[in-house]
């Protein structure tokens, strides 16, 4: 004898008539009318916020790209005048591209500037103000080996404290300068402290380390 359950799963789904058919599509005609009403009434409401917004949207991707077209653009200018500086060693056209450009560009430009110049508060405003590490640290360096004779080793050190870290290029090549400069100046314990560092770090290039022991 079969059970309820099965004699309800071999029962025939009831067929809807025209009539519930008609009723459904009344019912769905009147539901998307009444959403219709809505969303009108909601737009009418708040359009002039919906229109700001729509507007300030336009505005902010219009203003992103024009950026981004003059900021590529003002990139390729600035390459095209330090070009041109280069190939004829202009120092005036250098130094317009370290005032305008950004970033290690202006760096490079301001020490190319310097080079063909040997103008040396161009090296001092490098060394100060510079963008980069690179730079600021090598325009120290240069300084150093300009000035270096005026200068205690003492002032030397304190100098190029800014190089005595890892994370400068120049980190053993200052150490090296500063060493040297006690021993120029006939303190020879100070100089050896610098240098036995510089011998003991497995990581101070072989040609520092190999000048260190021949200076200990």
């Amino acid at each position: 004898m079969a059970s309820i359950l099965e004699r309800n799963k071999k029962t025939a789904q009831k067929k809807k008539t025209r009539e519930e058919y008609a009723e459904d599509a009344l019912y769905r005609e009147v539901w998307e009318e009444v959403n219709n009403e809505k969303t009108m009434a909601f737009v009418k409401k708040y359009s002039r916020y919906i229109i700001a917004v729509a507007l300030g949207i336009m505005i902010i991707a219009t203003a992103i790209q024009i950026g981004v077209r003059a900021y590529r653009a003002n990139k390729i200018a600035t390459a095209e005048t330090y070009e041109t500086a280069i190939n004829k060693l202009d120092v005036n056209m250098l130094n317009a591209v370290a005032e305008n450009a950004g970033g290690a560009t202006a760096d490079l430009a301001q020490f190319q500037a310097y080079m063909l110049s040997n103008d040396i508060e161009a090296l001092e405003k490098l060394a100060q103000n510079g963008n980069s590490r690179d730079f600021r640290d090598l325009a120290r360096l240069h300084i150093v080996g300009l000035r270096g004779d005026e200068m205690t080793a003492a002032a030397v050190e304190d100098y190029l404290a800014p190089l005595d870290t890892k994370k400068s290029p120049y980190y053993y090549t200052s150490r090296l300068m500063v060493a040297q400069k006690y021993l120029a100046d006939g303190n020879h314990d100070a100089a050896n402290k610098w240098l036995d560092v510089i011998i003991n770090d497995a990581d101070a290039p072989d040609v520092i380390s190999a000048t260190a022991q021949t200076l200990r």
